[in-house]
């Protein structure tokens, strides 16, 4: 018999807006016994010497560090440009109205 009761598991369908068949509400009332009693066997694993980690492996960052340096002037950036117009980038327009 599943320490979680049909009730309960109706109360947490209403709680989260969900619509239940009778028999579903056995389903998962067994199906989330077995959840807990796998949260159990990891919370029986735990010790209290072992931190709390969020990886199990050590994780250092390999990305190098932010470096400035110069970048394009306006000119150069329009230079590239397939159109240009009024020292800005000339795109096709999108929408019908006027500026």
């Amino acid at each position: 018999m599943p320490s979680i009761t049909r009730e309960e598991v109706a109360h947490l369908a209403r709680l989260a807006r969900l619509q239940l068949a009778p028999d579903e509400l056995d389903h998962l009332a067994g199906q989330l016994d077995q959840i807990l009693a796998a949260v159990a066997t990891v919370g029986e694993v735990a010790a209290d010497e072992i931190p709390p980690t969020s990886h199990p492996l050590p994780l250092v960052n390999v990305l190098r560090e932010d470096q400035t340096r110069p970048g394009l002037s306006a000119a150069q950036a329009l230079a590239a440009a397939p159109a240009a117009e009024d020292g800005r980038f000339r795109v096709p327009r999108i929408l019908g109205e006027e500026a």
